[in-house]
C-alpha cells in the first residue's frame, strides 16, 4: 500500500476518535487509549516501511508517546473509575513527567544523527537563550507555585517540573528546525509538538484557576500532538532527519544578534522594573541568571576565538596548497598537493582513505551521470566496487568533482576526488576540499591545455578551431582599426560576409564608436586581454544587436602581428538580464514599482527635499475598502484584473515624475516628490480618492474601488521610515474614519497611540501591584426605597493621574485581554465584601451585582472560577448577580447561552445591563435565561419631559412583569423620576437621587443602619 494512502487511513482514523472524544464524553477513558495505541503503531510500522538510517529517536518517540498514553488511561481510570475528582499530584503524572527527556532525548538525537558540522556556537546560543526563558519561567510560571502556601512540596514539584520540560522540548525542538527546516515530517513533528506544549500552558492555568475537566479545548492540543506524530513517521520524509547531512557555516543574522542581546540584558530589565514597581522580589534568581549569563557570554567569546584560529589555520593550509596547485607541472603532483592538504587539515593520527579518479571515458559507472557542484555526502555502498574496496569499511564518503562548467569543450567532469573519514572529520574536510577542488580543476585544466597546445602548435589546428567556434574573432590593424581577418562565424553577427579591410568603427553604432576605440587603445598598454564590454552592432538592414568584447594585443606576435578582437552576441542574455532586473523591482501584476523601489526612491526623494528648500516630499498610503468581497465572491482572477486597473487610474492621476507602487495584496502607495507644500498632497490625495471612488467594470459587472488614504509628508517626518510609519498610521485613522476617506498625520495622533500604550503598561503592572478597589452602589426598591442589592463599581487608583473612572480604562483592558483577570479580581473582591453583608444582615443582607465583560465570560474556566468564589466564600448563589450586555446576545452563541443557563441552575441570577442600548430585542427576553433588565439611563433621564419615552418605558416593564422579569432603572436623579418610575411599576431603581458610589466601609455601614441586625445563620 502506498504511502500516501496509509496517511489518509490513518488521518481519517485520528479524525474519527477526535470527533468520538468530543460527541460522547463518556467514552473518554476508552477513546484516550485507542488514540494513543495508534499513534505509536504509526510510528512503529512507519518506521518498518522507511527504515531510517538511525531508528532509535524514532523509538524513543513511540515510547514517550505510550507514557503519555499510559498517563491519560490512569488518568481516566482515578477520575472515570476510582471516582477521585480531578487527582493532582497522581501517578499519572509520573507517566507524563516521565515522557518529557524521552521526547527531549529523541529530538536531540535526531538534531545530532548525521550532521557532520557541529560547532559549540549553537548550543552555547541556544543555553543563553534558555537561562532567559528559565528566567521568565521562574518569575510568571514556577514561583507562583513554588510560592504557593497552599500547595505541598509534591504539588508544587509537580507544577514546576511541566514547564521545566516544555522548555527542554522548546529548545531540542528549536535546534533541530535550525538543522533542517524544509521536510514534511519536520512541520509535523513541530505542529505536534506546539501542540503538546499549548496544551500543557493551558493545562497549567486551568490548573491554577480551579478543577480540571476532559474534553475541553484543550485537549485538542494533545489530540494534535498524538496525531502528527503518528503522521511525521508514516511520511516518507522522516529517513531525511537521520541521513548524513552537513550544516553549511551562515553568518549569525541580526534577528539572532538582537535574540541573544536581549537575552543577556533581561535579567537587568527584569531587575529595573522589579525596582520601579516598589521592591525586588526574585533578586537571587536574577543574579543566578545574570552569573550564568556571564559565563557562557565568556565561552561564547572563547569560542569565537578558537573558530578564528581554526578558520586561520585552514586558511595557511589552503594558501599552501593552491601554491602548490599554480607549480604543478602534472596530474601526479595535483593529486599529492590534495592529500597533502587532507592530512594538515585532519591531522597525522585520523584515519581516513584518499582516492582521485580521472574521467578518461572508460568509468561509466562512476561518471555515467552529470556530477553535481560542489561536496556531497555518499553512501560508501553506492559507489563502484574499486573505489569501496580502497576507500574501507567506512559508512560515508565525501565525493566533490573536479567540475568546470564554462569548459569550451569536452567534458566538464575532469574527475572526481574521493575522501572516507569519520563522520566529524569529514564536516571539518567540506569547505576547504570543496575550495581546493576548484582550484584543482582549474590546475588539471591548465595542464591538458598545456598539452594541448603543444600538440597541435600549427596552424592549420588553430585555423579549424577558430572557424568552428561560436564566438567570432577579428585580427584589426592596430593603427587603422581595419579588420584583416575575420573567423566565419562574423557573418552572423554582422549580417555580412563582407569584412576583409573593413573598419570596424563603421561596423557599431556611433554612440559605441567612442568606447570600442578607447577599448582598442587601452589593448595596447597593457599584456593582457582588456576586460569585456558591450558593443552595439548595426546590420545592413538596420537591426541592432549587443554584442560583447575583449581585445588583445598581439600585434607583437609574428604569427598574428595585429589586435585580436574576441566577440560573442550577447542579446538575448541582455534582454533577459533586463528582464530580471526589471521584476526584482517592480510588481510583476501591475507593472507598478515594488516595496523596493519605493523605498529606495523614497529614500532619494527625501534627501533632495532636505536638499532642496521650499519642497516637500509626501506619502500616499492606499488601501482597497472592499477588495476582500470582490476576492470573495467574484475570484481571484477578477481580484487580480481590478488591481491591474486600479493601478493604471492610479498611475493617471500621478505626475510623470511620481512614483506608483504595490506594496502587496490590496495595499498600494504613491510617492509626491518636490511638491510646492503639505497642501498639493492633500489634493492628490483627494484625485486619488475620487478617481478610485468611480466604480470599474471588472468582467462585466460594476465592482468598488474605493479606497482609503494615509497621508505622511517630509513636514512631520525627518527620514524615509518614518514617513512610512506615519502613512500607515493615518491610513489607520482614515480606514476608522469610513470608506473613501483621507486622513493626514498629525503629531497628536502619535501622542495619544503613545498615552494609550502608556496606559496599558500601568494597568498590567497595577494588576499585580494591586492599585484596584471597588466601591459599591445601592439598587432601592423603588416602592420603600429600601436597600435590595449593590452594584460593584471597580476604580483605579493611579499613582500619577489620580482615581480613574471604569470610562477611562476599562476599554483598554479589554483591547489588551487584562479584563480577564481584571474582572476577576472583582469578582472574587466582590463577594468577599457580600460575605460581610450577609455576616451582618443575615437572610435580609443584600445581594452583590458584577459586571462581566463577552471577553470574561467566554474565557477558559469562566464558570468554575465563580462556583470557586462562591464556594471559598460561602455566600449563597442567590446572593450574586452577573450583569451582561446585550452585545453578548447578538452573538447567537450556543455556549453563551448554555453557560448563563448553568449559572442559573446553580442560583446565580443574571441581568442585562443598559438594556435599549444595543441589541435592544423584546422578542428574546423569553429564549434568553434572565432574571433582570437594567434600564439604561437614556430611558430614564427623559421619561419626565417624554410622554413616548415614559409610554415605552412603561411597556417594556409590564413585558418584562409578563415575562416574570425584575426592572432596575438606572440613572435615576430627580424626585419626579424616583415618582414616576415607582407608579409606572418598576420595582427597582439606582442613581444619585439615592447615593453615589460608597466605600466598602460605608457600604457595610448603610447596610448596619438599614437591617440594624446580628449575623443570622443560614
Amino acid at each position: 500500500m502506498a504511502s500516501r494512502t496509509i496517511m489518509v487511513w490513518y488521518a481519517a482514523w485520528m479524525a474519527a476518535l477526535s470527533t468520538l472524544f468530543y460527541a460522547v464524553p463518556a467514552w473518554h477513558a476508552f477513546v484516550w487509549p485507542v488514540v494513543g495505541i495508534g499513534s505509536v503503531a504509526a510510528i512503529l510500522v512507519g518506521v518498518r516501511r522507511h527504515r531510517p538510517r538511525v531508528r532509535l529517536p524514532w523509538i524513543l518517540f513511540g515510547s514517550a508517546i505510550v507514557l503519555f498514553a499510559a498517563g491519560d488511561t490512569t488518568y481516566n481510570i482515578l477520575t472515570d473509575v476510582v471516582g477521585l475528582a480531578s487527582p493532582f499530584p497522581s501517578i499519572a503524572d509520573l507517566f507524563y513527567l516521565a515522557m518529557y527527556p524521552v521526547i527531549v532525548a529523541g529530538l536531540v538525537m535526531l538534531t545530532r544523527t548525521g550532521t557532520l558540522r557541529r560547532g559549540p556556537r549553537v548550543s552555547i546560543d541556544a543555553l543563553i537563550l534558555m537561562t532567559g526563558l528559565v528566567l521568565l519561567s521562574w518569575i510568571f510560571l514556577i514561583s507562583p507555585h513554588v510560592l504557593n502556601p497552599a500547595l505541598t512540596l509534591t504539588e508544587r514539584l509537580v507544577c514546576v517540573a511541566y514547564p521545566i520540560g516544555d522548555l527542554l522540548i522548546l529548545l531540542a525542538a528549536a535546534k533541530l528546525v535550525s538543522v533542517d527546516r524544509s521536510s514534511a515530517t519536520l512541520l509535523l513533528l513541530t505542529v505536534g509538538g506546539l501542540g503538546l506544549l499549548a496544551a500543557d500552558l493551558l493545562y497549567g492555568f486551568v490548573r491554577m484557576q480551579g478543577d480540571w475537566a476532559v474534553g475541553g479545548p484543550v485537549d485538542l492540543g494533545w489530540l494534535i500532538f498524538y496525531a502528527c506524530w503518528g503522521a511525521a513517521a508514516l511520511h516518507p520524509s522522516m529517513t531525511r532527519l537521520t541521513e548524513p547531512r552537513v550544516l553549511r557555516p551562515r553568518r549569525d543574522g541580526v534577528a539572532r544578534q538582537v535574540a541573544l542581546l536581549l537575552t543577556c540584558l533581561l535579567p537587568q530589565i527584569i531587575l529595573l522594573v522589579e525596582v520601579l514597581a516598589g521592591g525586588v522580589r526574585h533578586g537571587i534568581v536574577i543574579a543566578l541568571s545574570t552569573m550564568c549569563l556571564a559565563v557562557l557570554a565568556f565561552i561564547r567569546m572563547r569560542q569565537v576565538l578558537a573558530s578564528h584560529r581554526r578558520a586561520t589555520a585552514r586558511s595557511d593550509v589552503l594558501r599552501l596548497t593552491s601554491a602548490a596547485l599554480m607549480s604543478a607541472a602534472d596530474l601526479a603532483t595535483v593529486t599529492q598537493a590534495l592529500r597533502e592538504m587532507v592530512q594538515r587539515l585532519l591531522g597525522p593520527d585520523v584515519d581516513h582513505r584518499f582516492r582521485v579518479v580521472m574521467n578518461d571515458g572508460s568509468r561509466t559507472d562512476l561518471f555515467g551521470e552529470p556530477m553535481p557542484r560542489g561536496a556531497q555526502l555518499r553512501y560508501t555502498r553506492s559507489l563502484p566496487e574499486p573505489e569501496r574496496a580502497i576507500l574501507g569499511g567506512g559508512e560515508l564518503a565525501l565525493v566533490c568533482p573536479l567540475l568546470l562548467d564554462d569548459r569550451p569543450h569536452g567534458e566538464p567532469t575532469l574527475g572526481v576526488v574521493l575522501i572516507a573519514a569519520g563522520e566529524a572529520s569529514l564536516g571539518v574536510l567540506l569547505s576547504p576540499t570543496e575550495v581546493a577542488v576548484s582550484q584543482a580543476a582549474l590546475a588539471i585544466e591548465r595542464i591538458m591545455l598545456n598539452r594541448e597546445v603543444s600538440r597541435h602548435d600549427n596552424e592549420q589546428y588553430f585555423r579549424t578551431l577558430v572557424q568552428n567556434t561560436a564566438d567570432v574573432i577579428l585580427i584589426v590593424a592596430p593603427g587603422t582599426h581595419r579588420i584583416r581577418y575575420a573567423s566565419p562565424s562574423a557573418s552572423s553577427v554582422f549580417g555580412t560576409t563582407d569584412l576583409d579591410d573593413a573598419p570596424l568603427l563603421d561596423l557599431v553604432d556611433a554612440a559605441s564608436r567612442g568606447g570600442v576605440r578607447s577599448q582598442i587603445t587601452a589593448s595596447t598598454t597593457v599584456d593582457a586581454a582588456t576586460a569585456h564590454e558591450d558593443w552595439v552592432v548595426v546590420r545592413p538592414d538596420r537591426s541592432q544587436i549587443l554584442i560583447e568584447a575583449a581585445c588583445r594585443d598581439l600585434s607583437g606576435d609574428p604569427t598574428v602581428a595585429g589586435i585580436v578582437v574576441t566577440l560573442r552576441d550577447v542579446t538575448a542574455q541582455r534582454r533577459m538580464e533586463k528582464q530580471l532586473t526589471m521584476l526584482a523591482f517592480h510588481d510583476p501584476l501591475t507593472m507598478l514599482a515594488n516595496r523596493t523601489l519605493f523605498q529606495n526612491r523614497l529614500a532619494e526623494a527625501v534627501g533632495s527635499a532636505n536638499g532642496a528648500a521650499g519642497t516637500v516630499t509626501g506619502v500616499l498610503f492606499i488601501d482597497l475598502d472592499d477588495f476582500k468581497v470582490v476576492n470573495d465572491t467574484l475570484g481571484h482572477a477578477s481580484g487580480d484584473e481590478l488591481l491591474r486597473a486600479v493601478a493604471e487610474r492610479l498611475t493617471g492621476v500621478l505626475r510623470r515624475e511620481d512614483l506608483a507602487a504595490r506594496l502587496g495584496g490590496d495595499e498600494f502607495a504613491a510617492l509626491i516628490t518636490q511638491a510646492p507644500g503639505a497642501a498639493a498632497i492633500e489634493e492628490v490625495a483627494t484625485r486619488v480618492v475620487a478617481a478610485l471612488g468611480e466604480p470599474f467594470i471588472v468582467d462585466g459587472q460594476v465592482v468598488s474601488g474605493m479606497a482609503s488614504v494615509g497621508i505622511a509628508t517630509s513636514v512631520d517626518a525627518v527620514g524615509g521610515p518614518e514617513l512610512l510609519r506615519q502613512a500607515d498610521l493615518a491610513l489607520y485613522v482614515a480606514k476608522d474614519a469610513g470608506k473613501g476617506q483621507w486622513r493626514r498625520y498629525q503629531p497628536e495622533l502619535h501622542a495619544v497611540i503613545v498615552e494609550r500604550l502608556q496606559l496599558r503598561t500601568e494597568l498590567e503592572r497595577s494588576l499585580v501591584a494591586g492599585g484596584f478597589e471597588l466601591e459599591f452602589q445601592p439598587i432601592l426598591t423603588l416602592a420603600d426605597s429600601t436597600v435590595a442589592g449593590f452594584e460593584a463599581l471597580v476604580r483605579w487608583n493611579h499613582p500619577t493621574r489620580g482615581r480613574l473612572l471604569p470610562g477611562q480604562f476599562i476599554d483598554v483592558a479589554e483591547e489588551s485581554g487584562h479584563i480577564v483577570a481584571l474582572g476577576r479580581w472583582i469578582l472574587i473582591q466582590a463577594i468577599t465584601e457580600a460575605c460581610r453583608w450577609h455576616a451582618t444582615a443575615g437572610g435580609a443582607a443584600p445581594y452583590v451585582s458584577v459586571n462581566v465583560s463577552l471577553r470574561q465570560f467566554r474565557s477558559a474556566g469562566f464558570l468554575a472560577s465563580v462556583h470557586a468564589a462562591l464556594s471559598h466564600a460561602g455566600l449563597p448563589p442567590h446572593r450574586l448577580m452577573i450583569e451582561i450586555t446585550e452585545s453578548m446576545l447578538m452573538r447567537d452563541d450556543d455556549r453563551i447561552l448554555a453557560d448563563l443557563a448553568a449559572l442559573r441552575r446553580e442560583g446565580v441570577r443574571i441581568a442585562i445591563d443598559d438594556f435599549g442600548t444595543g441589541y435592544s430585542s423584546l422578542s428574546y427576553l423569553h429564549q434568553v435565561p434572565l432574571d433582570a433588565v437594567k434600564l439604561d439611563k437614556l430611558f430614564t433621564a427623559s421619561i419626565t419631559t417624554d410622554p413616548k419615552q415614559a409610554a415605552l418605558v412603561d411597556g417594556i416593564i409590564r413585558l418584562a412583569r409578563t415575562l416574570g422579569l425584575d426592572v432596575i432603572a438606572e440613572g435615576i436623579e430627580t424626585a419626579a423620576e424616583h415618582v414616576l418610575l415607582a407608579s409606572l411599576g418598576c420595582p427597582y431603581g439606582q442613581g444619585f437621587r439615592f447615593a453615589r458610589p460608597l466605600t466598602p466601609q460605608a457600604t457595610l455601614s448603610m447596610i448596619i443602619e438599614e437591617f440594624d441586625t446580628i449575623a443570622a445563620p443560614i
